[in-house]
């Protein structure tokens, strides 16, 4: 590694070019950097030197108009550019990261399988036929996990860069409280490849967070305020199985899985079970509606924070809904049971 830094060419061409300028700037977590001008010349070619300290992803802005973002480490990237279309999406060339992204946006976006699959289930859907729909939609996720399985190896075999950082850390790609091991190996590779990077510093207090709240560790203690104003602590309810339940009035999907935890807490209230909900909402009566419209009459309580409650970050909450299942002890043995699966789960524990 380098510690001065090192030299990297964007260059490329613009067809059609417009009046204004081209820039460049860095997107970091403080904020964007300084735009730095690109000349572009007679032929409508131009390049570009940057000098890095880091890998770093880059905005492009052409004329107003168009935007691309690129990941740079220390390959040429090549840009090429259609000024008369800003909605048109440019040519990248050279660029690792960019190539590992789209291969993994096709392994998702793109398997014939799942679209078979979609293409059948939409047709025994619109038939009303309940029977097929249920056996379709169950090879459809099946297929999926397998898409995702195959992908989590891929990712394992990848060096570090900054791609694959973008990747791991997207919820909607990878389930991270399902996949300690790809984020533990990730960082071995990126403490001994990039040590003095702060995207290392990053990963290192993100294990960290994701090994506090592991399954079968003791669940970090949250002491909150209920609707009532009184601190209700999370340790208060030990001797019960416990479901800590994130959620907000705002969250569409939260708000429909909610009859499903009102199901699961009315069939096993009286055998040990207890709904300790945590909300990210930013008001009280936003808040305290949701309850009143939902029926959910077990324990409440919240900052009024949204993800910048100290109970979000302590459990490492990037989204919601995100719920953790404890035993009486206060362990973890669960996350994100969805539908039936609480009740599968519950009833495996406490039983019928």
């Amino acid at each position: 590694m380098d510690d001065n830094g090192w030299d990297v060419i964007v260059k490329g061409k613009v067809n059609y070019p417009q009046q204004g300028q081209i820039t460049i700037t860095e997107l970091r977590n403080d904020g964007a950097g300084q735009p730095q001008v690109i000349e572009l010349q007679k032929s409508n070619t131009f390049s570009k030197t940057l000098h890095l300290t880091e890998p770093g992803i880059y905005q492009v802005d052409f004329f107003k108009a168009q935007r691309v973002n690129i990941m740079i480490d220390r390959s040429t990237i090549e840009l090429n550019v259609d000024g008369n279309s800003p909605q048109g999406a440019a040519e990248i060339k050279g660029s690792p990261d960019h190539d590992l992204y789209s291969k993994v946006m096709n392994m998702l976006n793109n398997s014939p399988v799942l679209k078979a699959l979609y293409d059948d289930l939409q047709k025994a859907a619109a038939a009303n036929d309940e029977k097929k729909v249920n056996e379709l939609r169950a090879k459809y996720f099946a297929e999926g996990d397998k898409i995702k399985a195959n992908l989590i190896e891929l990712l394992k075999q990848q060096p570090v860069s900054l791609a694959l950082l973008q990747i791991v850390q997207n919820p909607n790609i990878i389930d991270k409280d399902n996949n300690l091991d790809l984020f533990t190996g990730l960082l071995a590779k990126m403490q001994k490849e990039w040590p003095s990077y702060h995207y290392t510093r990053e990963i290192e207090d993100l294990v960290q967070k994701m090994k506090t709240t592991a399954v079968g560790q003791f669940a970090p203690e949250i002491k909150l305020p209920n609707p009532n104003g009184d601190t209700v602590k999370l340790s208060s309810l030990r001797g019960k199985y416990v479901l800590i339940d994130f959620w907000a009035k705002w969250c569409g999907p939260c708000r429909r899985e909610n009859p499903n935890v009102v199901k699961a807490y009315h069939k096993f209230k009286n055998k040990g079970f207890e709904v300790y909900s945590v909300s990210l909402d930013r008001t009280k009566e936003e808040w305290v509606q949701a309850i009143k419209e939902d029926g959910l009459v077990w324990t409440h309580v919240s900052d009024l924070k949204y993800f910048d409650s100290q109970a979000a970050h302590d459990y490492n909450v990037s989204g919601i809904p995100f719920s953790i299942l404890l035993d009486k002890n206060g362990k973890i043995l669960a996350k994100n049971l969805r539908g039936e699966a609480l009740d599968q789960k519950l009833t495996e524990v406490i039983g019928n």
